[in-house]
């Protein structure tokens, strides 16, 4: 396993959201600092999972399918890469959004 360069150091983090659980997000965010593009909430596997799956939208198949980039995180982590999120974490299960281009707000996606 390789050492991950985190954008933000853990003494930097501050607390923007109330405890929910943890959360899935790629290196994409949490490495290369890309913001958040695409985000969906499932239904969790366990108690400590809040549902969330955050994406920069820039991810291959490939990418995704690798482990080494993807990690576990709470989700007040991730809001400290992306406050844009924050509005948006209170939607039901399968709510899927995607980031509207070029500003701070997502739109959910309809089928």
């Amino acid at each position: 396993m390789t050492t991950k360069n985190f954008k933000i150091k853990a003494d930097e983090f501050v607390d923007l959201v109330p405890q929910m659980g943890g959360c899935f997000a790629t290196d994409k965010i949490t490495v290369d600092g890309l913001r958040v593009g695409y985000m969906y909430r499932e239904e969790p596997d366990e108690k400590m999972d809040s549902g969330w799956r955050f994406f920069s939208g820039t991810e291959d198949q490939e990418y995704v399918d690798d482990p080494n980039n993807t990690m576990i995180y709470n989700v007040n982590t991730i809001a400290n890469y992306d406050r844009a999120i924050i509005p948006y974490l209170d939607l039901p299960f399968g709510t899927e959004l995607e980031r509207i281009e070029n500003t701070d707000k997502f739109e959910i996606i309809t089928e």
